[in-house]
């Protein structure tokens, strides 16, 4: 009940702008992640299927 009785409106639209800032920043690491791992997974099938057609050559 002292939630209640100390619940301020104004201090809780003020703490949204901490709330979306920090999902943003969330947002843009997770994208930042995904874009390296996709790009390592390009790097290493070129390496693999490089690796795959030297050795099919070398039989």
């Amino acid at each position: 009940m002292d939630f209640l009785n100390n619940f301020s409106a104004q201090r809780f639209l003020d703490s949204l702008q901490y709330m979306w800032k920090g999902m943003l920043c969330i947002f843009i690491v997770i994208g930042v992640i995904i874009i390296f791992i996709y790009g390592m997974n390009k790097v290493t099938n070129k390496i693999v299927s490089k690796k795959q057609s030297k050795d099919s050559a070398e039989q």
